[in-house]
Order: structure tokens, then C-alpha cells, then sequence
């Protein structure tokens, strides 16, 4: 999707960092009036960034909002596919919700659903998730991929190295991957994932991945509850994380990890999968649906099915649990 002639405009302010660009340049580039680019100047500012106009140098952008808006974005996307369709809501229950139904109407793949704050976040097994309000990323995308629906569940890992990856450009911060779907940072959540499957007996409709990152939060933010076991990117950094910039990324590696798992399979994920998990090798608790196990994480299939093995020596192979980190 091409950008707007306004997130063209804001696109140029940002990367001028700071310096001033002139309007008539602005005109020229864009090949429309001075006007115009007056106009589209004052719809950016009701977005609530601050344009300072210096006179016969042109227009600095001295404040930016800390929103994960469209205009926010799309200025940082290095995809060819994903977040180029972009569906955002300063509140919504929940943009899993949302994106559900945006796929069963067609959306495009690689759409984004992104929002503010959730007033109904949801995480695995149907559990509230937390979602401060302007402090996170809470988002789902919708990928359309050709495979069938048994290797739907990869994409909760692929997802995870993408997210890692990301974070890691951002913040020089590494976070590790506890199976299936977290990832910690000093032993602490710092992102939950939610992958939801539409399919077919045969193929697959649309895989919706469920993204929760908590990236601006103070400890208080966080229910008394959870302060122990939960984190964020600020309170592990000490600095404060540009959201819009960070979403970027994170649709950077999903598209190029979703590509290479289309092309190559999932081998090559896995063994990136590996190499940032905090699971195998450990003892750990695996709480089933109807069964609880204590063993060894000696690792995944190329499924990425996790291989358990019980202190009588049996190896079971788990598909989905609740984890624990035995000794944490």
C-alpha cells in the first residue's frame, strides 16, 4: 500500500532529525502546492505532534505523540506485505476479537489490528491480559500463508524469534523464549503471544497472531499480584521505548521469518528458535488439562511439539501446557 501525501510529509519530518525542511522542497517532492502541504501540516498537528515553522528555513517537527497510529508506523516499515493495512483503535475490547473478524471479511494478509488500550485482552486458555493503556503494544496481525492447518501452532515460535529479534534492534536487549509463548527477560514476562487458527480441513484460512509486549510500564502498572513475575522494556533498560518504532520491527521479522519458514520450513526457525529459548535442558513443571508433569525440556520437534522426558525415562511429547520453570 503506498503512502498517504501526509504520512509522506511526516515521513520527511522524521527523518529530517531535528532539522528544518522547507516547504517549497516538501511541494516540489510531492508535486503539489504550497497550500496543500500548509494543510496537511495542520492535520498532523491535530494528531498531536508539534511543528515549529522557522522563518526562510521551513518546518521542524519538535514533538511527536506517543501513539502506535497508522501515521506512527507505517513511517518505520521495512515490510513489502505486513502493516502495510493497518486497523487501529485508540480503545477496543480486544484486537484479537477484531482481527477474527476482519479475516472471516477478507483482509488482506499481513493486516494489523492495533490499539491503545484493551479493555478485554485476552491470553491462552481465555485469561485476562493486562493492557495499560498507552504504555504497550497490544496488537494482532493476520498472515495468510500456504501450509496446512497441523503446522498452524509453529507460527506461535516463529512469532517469538521475530518479537525477540526485534527487541534485541531496539533495545540491545535480549529476552529469552520459555515454551510455548513467552518471553523473559531476567526471569520476568516482558510478552505473551496468542496465535488463533481459521482453516479448513485442508489448508489454512488465516492464522491471527495475538501480540502483547509491555514496554513503557512502571512497576505500579502492573497488579500487586504480578509486580514479581511481570516486566517491562523501561523497567529492564531505564529508558523509554519508541512503541511505533518497535512495532515496525516486529513486522520486520515476522515477515521475514514467515517468509522463511514458507520457503525453507520450519528447520531454520527452530534452530533460531533454540538458540534464544530459556526452556530446554531445564526442569520443568507442565501443567496439562488433565494431568500434571515434572521432567526435562530435551527438546522440540520439528513440529514444535516439546519433548519431555519423565523421571522413569518415558519422553512425552507436549503440545500445549502451562509451563513452569522448575527452581525459578
Amino acid at each position: 500500500m503506498n503512502m498517504s501525501i501526509k504520512e509522506k510529509i511526516l515521513s520527511q519530518l522524521l527523518g529530517a532529525k531535528g532539522e528544518p525542511i522547507s516547504g517549497q522542497k516538501l511541494a516540489d517532492e510531492l508535486n503539489i502546492s504550497r497550500t496543500m502541504i500548509w494543510k496537511h501540516l495542520k492535520n498532523i498537528e491535530e494528531d498531536g505532534y508539534v511543528i515549529e515553522a522557522i522563518k526562510k528555513k521551513g518546518y521542524i517537527l519538535q514533538s511527536i505523540p506517543d501513539i502506535v497510529s497508522p501515521d506512527r508506523i507505517t513511517p518505520h516499515l521495512e515490510t513489502k506485505h505486513i502493516g502495510r493495512n493497518i486497523v487501529y483503535h485508540p480503545v477496543c475490547d480486544s484486537t484479537q476479537i477484531i482481527a477474527a473478524e476482519k479475516a472471516r471479511e477478507d483482509a488482506l494478509h499481513g493486516t494489523v489490528v492495533i490499539t491503545e488500550e484493551q479493555t478485554a485482552g485476552r491470553g491462552r486458555l481465555e485469561r485476562s491480559w493486562d493492557s495499560s493503556a498507552s504504555k504497550g503494544i497490544w496488537m494482532s496481525v493476520i498472515i495468510r500463508p500456504e501450509i496446512s492447518p497441523q503446522n498452524a501452532a509453529q507460527f506461535t515460535l516463529v512469532s517469538a524469534v521475530a518479537i525477540t529479534r526485534a527487541i534485541e534492534d531496539i533495545t540491545n536487549c535480549s529476552p529469552h523464549i520459555k515454551w510455548p509463548n513467552d518471553l523473559l527477560i531476567n526471569g520476568k514476562k516482558v510478552t505473551g503471544i496468542l496465535t488463533e487458527l481459521q482453516a479448513d480441513m485442508d489448508r489454512v484460512q488465516s492464522i491471527i497472531i495475538g501480540i502483547g509486549v509491555n514496554v513503557n510500564q512502571d512497576i505500579d502498572a502492573f497488579d500487586q499480584s504480578i509486580q514479581s513475575i511481570a516486566t517491562s522494556l523501561k523497567m529492564e533498560t531505564g529508558k523509554e521505548v519508541d512503541r511505533a518504532e518497535l512495532v515496525a520491527k516486529i513486522l520486520y521479522y515476522l515477515e521475514k521469518y514467515t517468509d522463511m519458514y514458507v520457503e525453507n520450513g520450519f528447520e531454520p526457525i527452530k534452530l533460531l528458535w533454540e538458540s534464544y529459548n530459556c526452556t530446554l535442558g531445564k526442569r520443568i513443571r507442565a501443567n496439562l488439562l488433565r494431568e500434571t508433569l515434572e521432567g526435562v525440556a530435551i527438546g522440540i520437534t520439528n513440529d514444535g511439539v516439546l519433548q519431555l522426558q519423565l523421571d522413569s525415562g518415558e519422553v512425552r511429547g507436549i503440545y500445549s501446557a502451562d509451563i513452569h520453570l522448575m527452581n525459578q
